[in-house]
């Protein structure tokens, strides 16, 4: 997924605790540099700075990195001639979403599984009731009438 021009993510959404990769075709990597860095951190403060060579490929530089639970992912890239691509002082920040599984809270540890299998029952009754009215409400009034007659086989 782009992002960004030039700033691609191997995911549609950043979520928490996961691994993201990320390719730059930037500025840097348009200016043939031999080795880019991403320079990032985490949340308002920049927390857990870190700094990663990014392997050069013919798609771009790549690299992977492991997101945090703080709300947002900031980052920004560097060469060795201390060339910086910043977005123009900005930094490139995206936001961090929470992962939906951590959100739910399981109260029991003894899932009972009785209730779903009574709704299935349930279930396949009422098809069952359903399909007993439409053929009584379709074929009793033939009966009765005598306009009911089987198909006789040569």
């Amino acid at each position: 997924m782009e992002l960004m021009k030039n700033i691609f993510f191997n995911t549609d959404k950043l979520i928490e605790n996961t691994k993201v990769k990320i390719s730059y075709t930037g500025k840097l990597f348009q200016d043939n540099a031999e080795k880019v860095f991403i320079h990032y951190g985490f949340g308002l403060l920049w927390n857990n700075v870190d700094e990663i060579e990014m392997e050069k490929t013919e798609l771009g530089f790549q690299c992977e990195v492991e997101l945090s639970d703080l709300e947002s992912f900031n980052f920004c890239f560097k060469d060795t001639n201390n060339n910086w691509d910043n977005n123009y002082g900005a930094n490139y920040i995206f936001p961090i979403e929470k992962n939906i599984t951590s959100l739910i809270e399981l109260q029991d540890d003894n899932l009972d599984i009785l209730p779903i299998k009574k709704l299935r029952k349930s279930y396949i009754w009422s098809k069952k009731i359903r399909i007993a009215i439409y053929k009584i409400i379709t074929y009793f009034p033939k009966i009765i009438s005598g306009n009911y007659k089987r198909k006789i086989s040569d």
